[in-house]
């Protein structure tokens, strides 16, 4: 008998498509996304930054489900439809480019950045090789070595990552290779307890890192800090000396450039000093005060960041290229982001092909898949110069100087330090807690005053910002002041509505 289970003819599909033409219509598609732009433009480009608008339209999160009906179905909506679920979305999302949203430390919106951002979505390309990357392959080159030479470095190396926090793993895995290199292949076992070093006031990525590469939380060495938040290098010094004396070898010490509260800067040309004593590897966590480079008045802040091995930037933050926008920077030229991070695929890195196989450059990256970051970056560089970039970070200190001159102005209003930079953290202190800040009891009252005027904020939607508490200090403001759309006015009105919903506490 014929064994005809091999033979059998593949099943007729039960509805029939016509191949000649696309699935898609793209005349169809076109108008959709004509009328999305538009809707776009009014609702988050006009609306959200003006401020006779909203920054947030506060809705519980059961309310929310069911006003954007968030359920996925068989069946397709009509085209009316989707586009409300555009405008709902728009409606109901935060309004981060709103001049009062002071939230975190990104918001505002440079259009050219914008354009780019567009562009880049549109043309849905990755970046890994030069065959289907050919002018991004360039432009991320020539970007990053502005950045290299605004740090002081000539030569060198860096990427686009997706976040500062990746930056900053980034940094710890290649120090680790640069110093154990079998770590690649052979993995932790035969590898001695490995330390790291960094502030308390450093950002939660250090931890996060040494816990994804398998360093250890526990192996996280905290330094201390002075009363303005920065990296004491004494105790880096002392602390350096007493991990080894207990067998373990250090590797990394990870310094901050514009830290996450008080904005403080740790001093780089002293850390430089104990690291090169040390032979470690220094780098710079400068995702929020790297952008203080492109200032000739504010630069000195990162005085010596030319010693450190690596530094990462974040210009989706006070350069406002949009998110996410943000780099590893390396002074390294013998090709270390390579050896460490390459797993030469043969089917991506052909080393036959006939250009030149140096600018398939995504062997130097763990992902494979890269979205273009460097445009927006380049497009709204080339727009304004990098004078224009100064001019933005110049500007937010002046606009801190003046918060701080009309906050000296009002009673309740108390700050906590004198800023370096542009984070401002105080207390709003109301009438009938003035003067009593002296016990137990009226400092865990004072506590409870951020988190209702927050809520209060946020459910009338006047605008937006972040507090939090401190080691012994109860929870205080933060807010950030360095969007170019933010005015005078702007930081008048912040002034007026903390009185306005605080006032009655």
């Amino acid at each position: 008998m014929e064994n005809t289970t091999s033979h059998r003819q593949p099943e007729e599909p039960t509805c029939l498509q016509d191949l000649s033409k696309p699935l898609i219509d793209h005349a169809e598609g076109q108008l959709f996304l004509n009328e999305a732009f538009k809707i776009i433009v009014e609702e988050v480009l006009c609306n959200g930054t003006d401020v006779n608008h909203k920054v947030c339209e506060w809705k519980e999160p059961n309310d929310l489900a069911q006003l954007l009906d968030l359920a996925l179905r068989e069946v397709g909506e009509p085209q009316h439809q989707v586009l409300q679920r555009v405008k709902d979305v728009a409606k109901y999302s935060v309004k981060t480019s709103h001049p009062r949203f002071f939230n975190q430390q990104y918001g505002g919106v440079d259009y050219h950045a914008l354009a780019g951002r567009f562009l880049s979505e549109a043309l849905n390309t990755n970046l890994f090789t030069y065959e289907v990357a050919p002018v991004f392959v360039l432009m991320e080159a020539e970007v990053l070595k502005g950045l290299r030479q605004l740090v002081g470095w000539a030569e060198g190396d860096g990427l686009f990552c997706p976040g500062g926090s990746t930056s900053n793993m980034y940094a710890m895995n290649l120090a680790r290779y640069q110093m154990f290199p079998d770590v690649k292949s052979r993995g932790l076992w035969n590898l001695p307890r490995l330390t790291v070093f960094t502030s308390s006031q450093s950002h939660y990525s250090v931890q996060k890192g040494a816990a994804f590469l398998g360093i250890g939380t526990d192996n996280v060495i905290v330094v201390k800090v002075d009363d303005g938040g920065r990296m004491i290098a004494e105790d880096l010094d002392e602390k350096i000396k007493l991990s080894k004396s207990e067998g373990a070898v250090p590797f990394l010490v990870s310094c901050t450039s514009g830290s996450t509260v008080q904005g403080a800067f740790d001093p780089l040309d002293r850390i430089a000093d104990v690291c090169e004593k040390h032979n470690l590897w220094m780098h710079v966590d400068a995702a929020w005060g790297g952008s203080v480079l492109v200032s000739k008045q504010h630069r000195h802040l990162m005085k010596g960041v030319e010693r450190a091995n690596s530094v990462a930037w974040n210009p989706h933050k006070m350069l406002v290229a949009g998110l996410q926008c943000s780099i590893l920077l390396l002074r390294d030229t013998t090709n270390l982001l390579k050896r460490c991070h390459s797993a030469s695929a043969t089917y991506l890195f052909q080393q036959d092909k006939f250009y030149d196989t140096n600018l398939d450059i995504g062997d130097k990256s763990v992902q494979c898949s890269r979205k273009v970051d460097c445009l927006k970056l380049w497009l709204m560089w080339k727009a304004v110069g990098t004078l224009g970039l100064a001019e933005r970070v110049d500007r937010a200190f002046l606009h801190v100087r003046y918060l701080l001159e009309q906050m000296e102005k009002r009673e309740g209003f108390h700050l906590l330090w004198k800023p370096d930079f542009v984070n401002v953290c105080f207390w709003f202190i109301p009438p009938s807690m003035r003067g009593k800040e002296e016990n137990a009891d009226d400092w865990e009252k004072l506590a409870k005053v951020a988190p209702i005027i927050k809520e209060r904020m946020v459910k009338s939607g006047t605008m937006m910002v972040g507090y939090q508490p401190l080691g012994d200090k109860v929870n205080f403001f933060r807010v950030v002041v360095f969007s170019p759309l933010v005015t005078q006015k702007d930081v008048d009105f912040f002034l007026d509505e903390i009185e306005r919903l605080g006032n009655d506490l």
